[in-house]
C-alpha cells in the first residue's frame, strides 16, 4: 500500500490569473484568462535564480489538479519536497498551468479551433513566469515535463520551439499516432450512431448529462485530437473526423494532417532534430504494458534518436499507462540535474 503524505507543502505556492489574448481565442467558449499555480520550495533563497519546470497535465487534468490532495498518495508539491528531504532533488520553481479544453484536455498544439497553445506556452506563460519569480532567464534555465498528452506537448515543443528551453521529460507521450489511435475509430462511429452520425449533437448531448462515461471520455477524446490536429473551425466546435463517418474508411489528406505532428514524423525534419541536438537532456520512458500501446511509438522514437546521434534517455519499465506518478521520482531529479550543470 502506498504511504499516505500528511505533511502539508513547505515551500510557498501561489496562484494568479494570466490573460491569454488572441493566442487563446477558440470556438469552444472556453475561457482565455487562465489560473497559473506556481511553487517554490522552502530551499530556494531570496535573490538567487533557480531553474524553471513546466508541469504538462495529460489529457482530462490540469496542472491544477497536481496540486491537489489524494487519499494514500501526495501532490506534486510534496513529492517535490520529500525528494529534495531525501537529497535527491535540488532547488528549482515549479509551474502548474490549467489548459483544460471542454473537449476534456489538451495535446498543447497551436489550433485554430483550440487556441494557439503551443505559442502561448513559450510566448506568453513562460516570460510572465520570468517576470514574477526568481528563475533563470536563460533557455537553458527551463524545462518541460509532463505525462500521456502532456508528455506529448512536452516532446511537441522541443521538437518546435527548442530554442526556448533547455531540457523535457516525456512520460508515456503520445507517439506512433497509427496504433495509439486508428484503433478507436470505430467505436467513435458506434458511438455516434447515437446522435445521427452527428459530432456537434454528440458533444451537446454529453454537455446536458450529469455524468461522462469512460467510453465518452475516450469518444470525446478523438474529437479533442481531431480538433487539435486537424481543425475545421467552421464545424461546430472544431471537429473533422479523418474517416468517413459510413465506412469508416481512413481519408488519406486528412490522417495526413495528424500525422504531421507524429513525433515520429517530426523528428525527420532537420530543424527537429537541431532543436533536440541543442537541449540539455531529453528524457522519454513508457511502461511496457502500456494500454495505448504507446510503448512501440516510444521505442521506435528512441531508436531513430540514436541513428541520428541525439543524446538523450529512453527507459521503459513494468507498468500500464495509469498510477505511474512514481516515475517522477526519477525524471524530477533528472530534469533539475541537467536543467542546473
Amino acid at each position: 500500500m502506498p504511504k499516505h503524505a500528511f505533511q502539508l507543502p513547505q515551500g510557498q505556492l501561489d496562484t494568479f490569473t494570466l490573460e491569454g489574448g488572441p493566442w487563446l481565442d477558440n470556438c469552444l467558449g472556453d475561457p482565455t484568462a487562465r489560473t497559473i499555480g506556481v511553487y517554490t520550495p522552502a530551499e530556494c533563497e531570496a535573490g538567487t535564480l533557480y531553474p524553471v519546470l513546466f508541469d504538462l497535465a495529460g489529457f482530462t487534468g490540469s496542472g491544477l489538479s497536481h496540486l491537489a490532495w489524494k487519499s494514500f498518495g501526495e501532490t506534486l508539491p510534496q513529492r517535490i519536497d520529500r525528494l529534495m528531504d531525501e537529497g535527491s532533488l535540488a532547488p528549482a520553481v515549479y509551474v502548474f498551468p490549467d489548459c483544460f479544453t471542454s473537449l476534456g484536455g489538451n495535446q498543447y498544439v497551436d489550433s485554430s479551433a483550440l487556441g494557439q497553445w503551443a505559442t502561448w506556452l513559450h510566448e506568453s506563460l513562460l516570460p510572465e513566469i520570468r517576470n514574477r519569480y526568481g528563475v533563470r532567464q536563460d533557455a537553458d534555465g527551463c524545462g518541460l515535463f509532463g505525462k500521456s498528452s502532456g508528455g506529448f506537448g512536452a516532446i511537441h515543443q522541443v521538437l518546435m520551439h527548442g530554442e526556448h528551453w533547455g531540457a523535457a521529460v516525456c512520460h508515456s507521450g503520445d507517439m506512433g499516432f497509427k496504433l495509439c489511435y486508428q484503433r478507436d475509430f470505430p467505436e467513435v462511429l458506434l458511438a455516434l450512431t447515437q446522435s445521427g452520425l452527428s459530432v456537434a449533437d454528440y458533444i451537446r448531448r454529453l454537455h446536458r448529462r450529469r455524468r461522462i462515461s469512460g467510453g465518452e471520455m475516450h469518444v470525446l477524446m478523438t474529437f479533442a485530437m481531431a480538433a487539435s490536429y486537424d481543425p475545421d473551425p467552421e464545424q461546430p466546435f472544431g471537429v473533422r473526423l479523418p474517416m468517413d463517418l459510413d465506412t469508416c474508411q481512413i481519408d488519406p489528406e486528412r490522417w495526413r494532417a495528424w500525422q504531421a505532428f507524429d513525433p515520429l514524423t517530426r523528428l525527420e525534419s532537420e530543424a527537429a532534430q537541431s532543436n533536440l541536438r541543442g537541449l540539455r537532456g531529453l528524457f522519454i520512458d513508457c511502461g511496457v504494458r502500456d494500454q495505448y500501446h504507446l510503448v512501440y511509438g516510444a521505442r521506435r522514437f528512441s531508436e531513430r534518436c540514436q541513428e541520428l546521434g541525439i543524446d538523450h534517455v529512453f527507459e521503459s519499465f513494468d507498468d500500464t499507462h495509469s498510477g505511474i506518478d512514481y516515475r517522477m521520482d526519477r525524471s524530477l531529479p533528472w530534469l533539475v540535474e541537467r536543467l542546473s550543470a
